[in-house]
């Protein structure tokens, strides 16, 4: 049944259009995908996107219930996703108002919960940012949109994810990471749920690594001995991020018991907030997604 038989249209949501299904009476979210296979680009994100989410199930990633094509145009010229709607997005959110410590360290679990079963299904997001991270009226979260999400291969695509929020070695390496850069962008993430505003709002690429540096300081010596060239890190630089927070986590009444060229990896943040057992939160019960015969890049 097509989406314009089916679905009362509403207002403009964070993830496409809000509209309710006429079958089942339940709100739901349309993103809108205009020209899905129109070029190479698009016709890849458009299916890693799809793949991803059909094959992920977890309570804090976005839910995939339905996909169309609209009939009122060329076969391939329109596709919808119909997910969960949620009410609003932490970037919304953050513009809004300050948020209280207890709602932070919530949706700071949240996302980590959502990236530790995400990357054990072998899976980088490559893009968190606050428009990506979905939030209701009960402070449920969802992670959404994979476009640039990929499965962990050695070789990776090297610009992706938004300036802000992207780690050092996507902008030095290129195509040499790994799972860390999704933990970069999360304590960039947390730091603007701290202060309110982006930790390192870079104007451009050069000014962009000149703010990180300017707050982390000289990377140290076993850092720049990795250095193959006079523009790639062969090493992973956020396995040298300790979320970055330093004088920051103080509104936490402790500080990060780590270096700052040090990454926190999930068990250990999860278990310094002490909320819950790191070890009981789950994995992908199926392991890594398998590539394609046809690697999509």
């Amino acid at each position: 049944m097509w989406i314009s038989n089916r679905s009362e249209w509403g207002p403009l949501v964070s993830f496409g259009n809000s509209a309710k299904d006429e079958l089942t009476a339940a709100a739901v979210a349309i993103k809108k995908i205009m020209k899905p296979f129109s070029t190479p680009v698009l016709a890849k994100r458009t299916y890693r996107e799809l793949k991803l989410l059909k094959h992920i199930k977890h309570e804090n990633i976005i839910s995939l219930s339905d996909v169309f094509i609209s009939p009122q145009e060329d076969m391939i010229a329109i596709s919808y996703f119909v997910t969960e709607l949620l009410g609003t997005d932490l970037h919304r959110l953050l513009t809004s108002r300050p948020l209280e410590k207890q709602f932070i360290q919530y949706f700071l679990y949240q996302i980590l919960r959502g990236l530790k079963y995400v990357h054990s299904a072998g899976v980088i997001h490559r893009d968190l940012k606050p428009s990506n991270i979905l939030v209701n009226e009960n402070c449920d979260l969802r992670i959404c949109d994979f476009g640039l999400a990929r499965l962990q291969d050695p070789q990776m695509t090297g610009y992706v994810s938004t300036r802000y929020y992207r780690a050092p070695e996507i902008m030095l390496t290129w195509q040499k990471y790994d799972v860390a850069v999704d933990i970069w962008s999360t304590g960039c993430i947390f730091a603007e749920m701290l202060e309110g505003k982006p930790l390192f709002p870079g104007k451009d690429h050069v000014n962009q690594f000149s703010i990180i540096t300017e707050l982390l300081g000289t990377p140290p010596d076993d850092v720049i001995q990795t250095i193959c060239s006079e523009n790639t890190f062969s090493k992973h630089v956020s396995n040298g991020f300790a979320l970055a927070l330093g004088k920051l986590t103080s509104k936490f009444d402790a500080d990060l018991p780590v270096d700052t060229w040090k990454v926190m990896m999930y068990s250990e943040i999860l278990d310094f907030h002490q909320i819950v057992e790191p070890e009981m939160e789950p994995n992908n019960p199926q392991g890594a997604i398998a590539a394609p015969a046809t690697q999509v890049v």
